[in-house]
């Protein structure tokens, strides 16, 4: 006999809400870190009313075909649909307390511990998240949001992670212009322009009226390198926020994550909504929270995208944390070509938080030496520093 359950105290399939309880429980995956669009819930529900609702199993089946991507995010979705669809209201409670993405085994458990301490709790009664969002934001002083910028990712909660979001979806990039060796005509009497002045001088023998010309200034190039592996996850995800914002900010800008392949997200992160931008991206990219390989895929980016993106003035942005697990992949090798190949090489590493680091890690002393500037990219605060960092001479090493 097939398992029946129950959706805010009624059978769904008699209760005419079962649309809304799809879309909050997705709205709740969404939460704890699942990137589901708009698209995705439509299809969801339009799945659920072309399997029907006979059983548990029916609907399990139709909402995991919708809303997983990855293998990794199925013991989420198993856990909230077990207890979501048992009491939604519950559900919603306890999501808030969960992690927002699901990295390693011991995340897993925690949020299990989690679950299991809320659930002897009771169902209790609880606000809206946006809500909750909205309070903070409004009761939060000045000194406040300056504790809130310079606040870790990794110790942040929820509440606190979606400010963060919004913080550097605000953030700009204003990279000073490059001069460029194409020249354009100038009423500044700074280079005579010989070919212009004969040109003019063909048409009137009398007086030899001189041209004048000067170098073309234009905004550099911004390439951004995003490591993507499980130790970077947290900050990650967050910095793919950044990286949205000075897409949509700045022309020129080109993006690509790696863990173990190099992927180009720039077309995808282009897109006005920052929703939708992320889960193209998500869906694009096949090695979230993996391994490292940043040799292998520096050579990829090297031989594959370097001259094609890697124009006059360019600046590459470097966000990992070194740790590379690859065995002779030419770390030292790709990164003297990069660094070659740019005008400045800027690495942001989360390790640089903590006072007392050293760049022990053979990938970390292999790569130190060819690049301009070391700096953390842990906070708010410490991407807010960015335009400042861009203005700064070259082999700056922290």
């Amino acid at each position: 006999m097939a398992e029946s359950f129950a959706v805010s105290g009624e059978s769904p399939a008699l209760s005419g809400r079962l649309a809304d309880n799809v879309l909050l429980f997705a709205r709740l995956l969404r939460a704890a870190g699942l990137q589901l669009g708009t698209g995705k819930i439509l299809d969801a529900i339009e799945a659920v009313n072309l399997v029907g609702v006979e059983s548990q199993r029916d609907l399990h089946t139709a909402l995991l075909s919708q809303f997983v991507t990855r293998h990794e995010q199925t013991p989420l979705f198993d856990q909230a649909f077990s207890l979501f669809w048992r009491n939604p209201r519950l559900m919603e409670k306890l999501m808030g307390a969960m992690l927002p993405t699901i990295r390693t085994e011991k995340d897993q458990e925690q949020v299990l511990r989690r679950l299991g301490e809320a659930l002897s709790k009771g169902s209790e009664a609880q606000s809206d998240p946006q809500e909750q969002e909205v309070e903070l934001q409004a009761n939060l002083s000045f000194s406040d949001r300056e504790i809130l910028q310079s606040k870790d990712f990794e110790q942040m909660s929820e509440a606190e992670l979606q400010i963060a979001r919004n913080m550097l979806q605000k953030l700009k990039l204003p990279v000073p212009d490059v001069r460029s060796r194409r020249f354009q005509a100038s009423n500044q009497q700074a280079r005579i322009d010989m070919r212009k002045t004969l040109q003019q001088s063909l048409r009137n023998s009398s007086t030899i009226p001189l041209q004048f010309k000067r170098n073309r200034v234009r905004p550099p190039a911004i390439v951004v390198l995003c490591d993507i592996s499980g130790s970077m996850a947290q900050y990650s995800r967050m910095f793919l926020h950044f990286m949205h914002a000075i897409s949509n900010h700045r022309d020129r800008v080109h993006s690509f994550v790696f863990g173990t392949r190099l992927t180009n997200i720039s077309r995808y992160l282009r897109n006005k909504d920052v929703d939708i931008a992320l889960e193209a991206t998500s869906c694009a990219v096949e090695d979230w929270s993996g391994g490292t390989r940043i040799g292998l895929c520096l050579e990829q980016f090297n031989r594959l995208w370097s001259r094609r993106v890697l124009s006059q003035g360019a600046v590459v942005i470097l966000l990992t944390d070194g740790l590379d697990r690859g065995e002779g992949d030419g770390l030292q090798k790709q990164m003297d070509r990069l660094s070659k190949s740019c005008r400045q090489l800027i690495w942001l590493n989360p390790l640089l938080r903590y006072d007392k680091f050293e760049p022990k890690a053979q990938g970390i002393q292999s790569m130190l030496p060819y690049v301009d500037l070391f700096r953390s990219a842990h906070s708010v605060s410490s991407l807010a520093e960015l335009p400042h960092l861009l203005s700064q001479s070259r082999k700056q090493v922290a």
